[in-house]
C-alpha cells in the first residue's frame, strides 16, 4: 500500500546557510493582487545603504500588525486599511502604497484621494531624495478611463496610449501617460483593467511600474556621460599635442613622459568616478528592455507606444552612455601606445648610445694595438741593439786577451740576434695572452 506524501516520514536535512534566503528571495517584491478601482503610489528614493527603511521609528506608529525589522523586503498594512510594500535594492528604495476605492475615488489628484492623505503624508516623510514619485490610477474598463481623460491634462503630443499584458484572446489592459511630473510634483498614468483578473492586473501593473524605475535609474549615466564628454575631447587635444611632441626628435624624453603620465593620470581619475554609473546604466537599460518585451505592447491607432517612447528616449542615451565608455577606451589604448613609441624611442636612442661607444672602444683598441705593435717592433731594436752591443764589448775582450778578432763575427751575428730577441718577445707575449 502506497504511503501518502503528507505521512511520509522526515528525514533530517544537512542544508546549505543561503538554501532557504534564495528560495524566498524568489517569491520577494511581488505586489499584492487588487481588483479595479484602486490607486497604486510608489515613490523611488536614493539612499544611503545603512539606511533601513523598515527599522524607522515612524513606520511602527502607522503600521497595524508585526514587522521584520531590518528586512529587505517589507509589507503590511496601515492604519486606515492602506497596504504597503517597501524594498530596498542596492541604491534606491521602493515604497509603494495600495488603496482599494469607491466610484467616488476616482480622483486623478493624489492629494484629493481620501483614503490616501495620511499614508502618503507618511510615505513622502520618509528620508532620501526621491528619484520618482508615481501615481497609477486604474479604472474597470476602458470607458471609465476615457471619462477622466479631459479632467487629466495630459499632453496631447507627447501622450502614449497602448495596450499592455495581451494574448491572442484579449487585448490586456489599456494605458494613458505622457510620463511627466504634474503641477503635484507626481507622474501619473491612467490604466483600464479591462476584465483582467486581480492577479494579473497586480502583475502587469507592476512590470510596468519596474520598467519606469529601471529607465530612470539607467539615465542617471546621461550627465556624466554629456560631462565627460568635455574632458575626453581636452584628453584628444592633449593626445594631439603630445603626437606632435613625439614626431620632433629634439623634443625632451622627459617632457613627453610627464605628458602621457598626466594625461593617463586624469583620463584613469575620470573613468574611475563614473565607471559603476556606466556599468549600472548597462545593467538598468537592459532590464528595461527585458521588462518592455515582457508587457507585451499592443499599439492604438493614433497614439503612440509604449515601445516608441522607451526607445525613442532611452536608446540614445544608453548609445550615448556606451559611446563615452568606448571613446574612454580608446584614448586610454593610445595613451598606451604613446607609452611604448616613447618607451621604443628611449630605447633606439640608448641602443645608438650604445653602438656609438662601442664603436669608439674597437678604436681604441685597434690604437692600442697598433702602439703595442710599434712598442713591440721598439723592443725588438733596443734589445737587440743592447745584445749586438754586449757582444761587440765580448768580441773587444776577447781581442785583448786573446788577440782574436771577432769584429766581423758579431757583425754577421746581427741579424740572428735581432730574430733570436723576436721570437723571445713573441713567446712572453703568447704566455701573456694565455
Amino acid at each position: 500500500m502506497e504511503v501518502p506524501f503528507k505521512h511520509a516520514p522526515h528525514y533530517a536535512l544537512d542544508e546549505h546557510d543561503l538554501r532557504r534566503p534564495l528560495v524566498k528571495e524568489m517569491h520577494l517584491r511581488s505586489w499584492p493582487p487588487f481588483d479595479a478601482p484602486c490607486h497604486v503610489v510608489q515613490l523611488v528614493r536614493l539612499v544611503d545603504r545603512d539606511y533601513e527603511f523598515a527599522s524607522d521609528a515612524r513606520l511602527n506608529k502607522v503600521v497595524s500588525g508585526p514587522l521584520q525589522l531590518g528586512a529587505r523586503h517589507t509589507n503590511g498594512e496601515l492604519t486606515g486599511g492602506v497596504h504597503f510594500t517597501c524594498e530596498r535594492h542596492n541604491e534606491a528604495t521602493t515604497t509603494t502604497l495600495f488603496s482599494l476605492s469607491g466610484t467616488d475615488e476616482l480622483e486623478w489628484d493624489i492629494h484629493r484621494v481620501t483614503s490616501l492623505r495620511e499614508p502618503l503624508q507618511w510615505a513622502c516623510s520618509l528620508p532620501g531624495k526621491v528619484m520618482r514619485a508615481t501615481h497609477i490610477l486604474i479604472c474597470r474598463d476602458e470607458a471609465e478611463a476615457e471619462a477622466l481623460l479631459p479632467s487629466i491634462g495630459f499632453s496631447r503630443q507627447e501622450l502614449v496610449s497602448c495596450y499592455i499584458g495581451g494574448s491572442e484572446k484579449t487585448r490586456g489592459a489599456r494605458i494613458w501617460s505622457d510620463f511627466r511630473i504634474h503641477e503635484n510634483d507626481f507622474g501619473l498614468t491612467l490604466m483600464a483593467a479591462n476584465d483582467l483578473p486581480r492577479e494579473e492586473l497586480s502583475r502587469w501593473a507592476q512590470r510596468l511600474q519596474e520598467l519606469g524605475n529601471y529607465r530612470n535609474l539607467a539615465l542617471l549615466g546621461l550627465p556624466l556621460a554629456r560631462e565627460g564628454w568635455d574632458r575626453l575631447d581636452a584628453t584628444e587635444e592633449g593626445l594631439a599635442s603630445l603626437a606632435r611632441n613625439v614626431l620632433e626628435a629634439s623634443a625632451d624624453d622627459t617632457v613627453i613622459l610627464d605628458e602621457i603620465t598626466t594625461l593617463t593620470m586624469r583620463l584613469a581619475r575620470d573613468s574611475a568616478s563614473i565607471d559603476y554609473r556606466m556599468d549600472a546604466t548597462e545593467a538598468y537599460g537592459a532590464i528595461v528592455l527585458d521588462r518592455l518585451a515582457d508587457l507585451n505592447v499592443g499599439k492604438v491607432s493614433g497614439f503612440q507606444s509604449l515601445v516608441d517612447f522607451t526607445q525613442r528616449r532611452l536608446l540614445p542615451a544608453l548609445r550615448t552612455c556606451q559611446a563615452h565608455r568606448r571613446r574612454s577606451a580608446q584614448l586610454e589604448q593610445r595613451l598606451q601606445e604613446f607609452a611604448a613609441l616613447l618607451r621604443t624611442r628611449v630605447e633606439t636612442r640608448i641602443e645608438r648610445q650604445n653602438a656609438m661607444v662601442l664603436v669608439s672602444m674597437e678604436r681604441n683598441s685597434e690604437r692600442q694595438l697598433r702602439l703595442q705593435q710599434l712598442v713591440e717592433g721598439l723592443s725588438v731594436v733596443a734589445i737587440s741593439y743592447y745584445a749586438i752591443g754586449i757582444l761587440e764589448h765580448f768580441a773587444t775582450s776577447i781581442r785583448n786577451v786573446f788577440d782574436l778578432d771577432l769584429h766581423y763575427g758579431v757583425s754577421a751575428s746581427a741579424p740572428l740576434v735581432f730574430v733570436i730577441v723576436w721570437m723571445l718577445i713573441r713567446r712572453a707575449k703568447s704566455r701573456l695572452e694565455t
